[in-house]
């Protein structure tokens, strides 16, 4: 089982840039194998949807660090663990800037960045973004197909009903080939059935903690991968050669032990073999985060 965490981007850790870099070498060096970001831009007073099917946005993301900043730092301070969005936006974003941000940071870290790409959910990220929340899966859809011809091909031009690349020289290629690895996070029908026809790999999420003690995530998630792959044999691709990579989403009340069966229960009855801890609601500073990532690590591995 692969184990990673989030890096200290949300929250009270969001107050203490200053510490990221040490957060990214000492997490590596407990053993980690991935480092993680997400994509908040705001926190409305008055949310029109709530995050995760509540009505209300968690206080941490009234605090948010540029991601791509935050992962720019970790691969200049780390040497092995992989890096990766969960989730980048792209909905949000010209899609030639975000090939132009992901390829530095690929070369920065020497070919370690996983990009996971998303939609979101909040309509007020959207408004203040200038971008019809509407449009969101066909400018994803479009954003894919800028991505792959911006880091496979030279000139690249792309004209598409929401975005244009004229012809251009694009020297700069990523260090991963053909390109970083892309997932998508999705959840509704037609989401999945685009990452079964065009992603690497799925984001799905698992919640940890009190008040989800009456569901079962990780049965709910080996039954979706397990649909979810049926669909990728559909669509004429590899299900073997299809990942996902869980985020484990704890509540403030989840205890170590909680996090790390969840960990140890993805890979056995749902088959994942790649996990990472979103640490936001449980640690107010970094070295709060690094005692939790060590107890979660050797809880887990113990198992």
């Amino acid at each position: 089982m692969r184990i990673g965490f989030t890096l200290p981007q949300f929250g009270e850790l969001a107050h203490h840039p200053q510490h990221a870099a040490r957060f990214a070498r000492g997490a590596e060096a407990l053993g980690a194998d991935s480092l993680w970001v997400g994509d908040r831009l705001l926190a409305p007073v008055d949310p029109k949807v709530g995050y995760a099917g509540t009505d209300v946005i968690p206080p941490e993301f009234r605090s948010a660090l540029d991601p791509f900043a935050l992962l720019a730092t970790a691969a200049a301070a780390t040497e092995r663990v992989q890096l990766g969005t969960n989730v980048i936006n792209a909905p949000w974003y010209a899609p030639a800037l975000l090939a132009r941000s992901f390829t530095s940071i690929d070369l920065l870290s020497a070919g370690r960045l996983l990009v996971g790409l998303g939609t979101g959910w909040s309509p007020e990220e959207y408004e203040t973004t200038g971008i019809p929340m509407a449009e969101r899966g066909r400018r994803l859809d479009e954003c894919l197909d800028v991505l792959t011809a911006w880091w496979t091909r030279n000139p690249v031009e792309y004209h598409g009903a929401h975005w244009t690349v004229p012809a251009s020289h694009i020297d700069l290629k990523p260090a991963a080939r053909p390109h970083p690895p892309v997932y998508l996070g999705a959840f509704a029908p037609a989401a999945l059935t685009r990452v079964a026809r065009r992603a690497d790999g799925w984001l799905p999420i698992a919640p940890v903690g009190r008040k989800y003690a009456g569901t079962d995530s990780i049965a709910a998630l080996a039954q979706n991968l397990a649909g979810l792959r049926e669909t990728v044999e559909r669509e004429g691709r590899d299900p073997a050669r299809f990942d996902a990579i869980l985020r484990v989403n704890p509540d403030a009340d989840a205890s170590v032990e909680d996090i790390a069966a969840t960990v140890v229960r993805a890979e056995r009855e749902a088959g994942v073999g790649h996990c990472f801890v979103e640490l936001s609601y449980l640690a107010k500073d970094v070295d709060q985060a690094l005692d939790l990532a060590q107890r979660v690590l050797d809880r887990a591995r113990a198992s």
